[in-house]
């Protein structure tokens, strides 16, 4: 028998938000496409508008069944993941200096950003069963560090470090959330200042020259540089109101690089000005606020851990994607959500976003 407290507890807000930014994100899109009229461009619009649909698909999915099952799963989904990133390894499509996808007929699918959820489910189960008041100390937090190392790895030898510092980003914020003691924290810390000499080691040269690029923007403007130069034209020139939509020159004359994927929030600067890109970063920020406001009113602690995992993983995106565009960051793979161009990352943030109703809609009922 149906239980009506699934819709008394259903939230529209949530959902009317979610809406709402995914159809600024098909107007944007199709601004950013409409400079060419070949084929691949022109059809780039209707496949958002059918991963926008097969999205909401997944996320009404992922409201059928209780969020607690999750836990169960858990290990069994991230080794799922951690198996399909082996796959990529092993077999994966090479584009772009980058092995990344996994090849299914005409379609490309991209493993490291379903592992972010899978990441999420895991340490909640983890986190939830040894959650104190006075905090996990170093030996409780060795396991979740290489729960999270091994995807990490896996992500960044693809290369991808943009996904790959998402992933670790939402396991220390996750860790932070539970609490751990200080000295675990300083230890954590310490480590991670070592680690740092060896993560310049492993890096891409063409990595390397983006970190340095970013201290010194104008050593190579019309080369690794351009992009950032680029980005930060459009975002400036665009002032209080912007160009106005479908006039943005920066766009019209294809200064501005990947203007439908990573660089589509620079786009949106200069056509719709601050005013537009605030406006934009209120509903992100409007939607985070509604995950935070579910995971406290959760009465478990794995859905309430759950809960701060998805908004931690929009909330770093977020973040990497617009202060990479406005120059405060390197140049990394990091979309919009929502947003951009791309259907492997719109379904992660589906699938997200249908946990957060789906915690939503049963956080008042007895487990």
């Amino acid at each position: 028998m149906f239980d009506r407290r699934l819709i008394q507890y259903f939230d529209w807000g949530l959902l009317s938000v979610t809406v709402l930014i995914s159809l600024i994100g098909l107007i944007l899109l199709y601004s950013a496409v409409s400079v060419d009229e070949a084929v691949l461009q022109t059809s780039a619009f209707y496949k958002q508008i059918m991963w926008y649909g097969l999205g909401l698909a997944l996320m009404c999915l992922m409201m059928v069944f209780s969020y607690r099952q999750l836990s169960k799963w858990a290990p069994l989904i991230y080794g799922v993941s951690i198996l399909m990133l082996v796959c990529v390894r092993l077999f994966g499509s090479h584009a772009g200096g980058a092995t990344r996808w996994l090849a299914f007929g005409p379609l490309n699918f991209q493993p490291s950003e379903p592992v972010k959820i899978a990441v999420i489910i895991l340490l909640s189960r983890y986190f939830a069963g040894h959650v104190k008041k006075t905090g996990m100390g170093f030996l409780t937090v060795i396991l979740p560090m290489i729960l999270t190392a091994i995807p990490f790895a896996l992500v960044a030898t693809q290369p991808d470090l943009g996904t790959a510092g998402t992933l670790l980003l939402i396991a220390v914020s996750m860790a932070l959330f539970v609490k751990i003691e200080r000295r675990t924290f300083l230890c954590a810390f310490f480590i991670a200042l070592l680690a740092v000499p060896l993560g310049w080691h492993i890096l891409e040269p063409y990595q390397k020259e983006r970190v340095m690029t970013l201290l010194s923007p104008d050593r190579d403007p019309l080369g690794s540089g351009y992009h950032i130069r680029q980005s930060k034209i459009a975002v400036g020139s665009g002032l209080i109101f912007g160009k106005g939509y479908l006039q943005g020159t920066q766009k019209k004359l294809s200064f501005l690089p990947e203007q439908h994927t990573d660089f589509i929030f620079s786009a949106l600067a200069e056509e719709w000005g601050f005013a537009g890109s605030v406006f934009l970063l209120f509903l992100f920020l409007l939607l985070i606020a509604f995950g935070l406001s579910i995971a406290h009113g959760c009465r478990d602690s794995f859905g309430t851990i759950l809960c701060m995992g998805i908004c931690a993983m929009i909330f770093w995106q977020v973040f990497i994607n617009m202060a990479m565009v406005m120059g405060v960051m390197p140049v990394v793979g990091m979309p919009l959500p929502l947003i951009s161009y791309g259907g492997s990352s719109m379904f992660t943030i589906f699938i997200g976003i249908g946990l957060l109703m789906n915690v939503s809609m049963r956080r008042f009922f007895k487990q």
